[in-house]
């Protein structure tokens, strides 16, 4: 019989979630230098609530995405930005 392999980190729960949070990520391989997207925020909406958003975001004339974007810039500016 075979021993298993250890588990990697991936779902341990971070010591320090300020340190983590904060920490200065390496790009992932094959990723432009830049990129615009450097994460990805899953969020779970009802099939009514996605389709309003989708109509809104049409009306606007922007993508669901660049919409969502500029909302959460609106409410989470950048550290030290006193536009509020």
């Amino acid at each position: 019989m075979s021993t298993r392999a250890p588990r990697s980190g991936f779902a341990r729960r971070p010591a320090d979630p300020e340190t983590w949070v904060r920490a200065a990520k390496e790009q992932p391989a094959g990723r432009a230098d830049g990129a615009a997207n450097t994460a990805r925020l899953t969020i779970d909406v009802t099939p009514a609530q996605r389709g309003r958003i989708k109509i809104v975001a049409f009306e606007r004339g922007m993508t669901v995405a660049d919409m969502l974007r500029a909302l959460l810039e609106r409410e989470f500016p950048p550290a030290g930005d006193d536009s509020q």
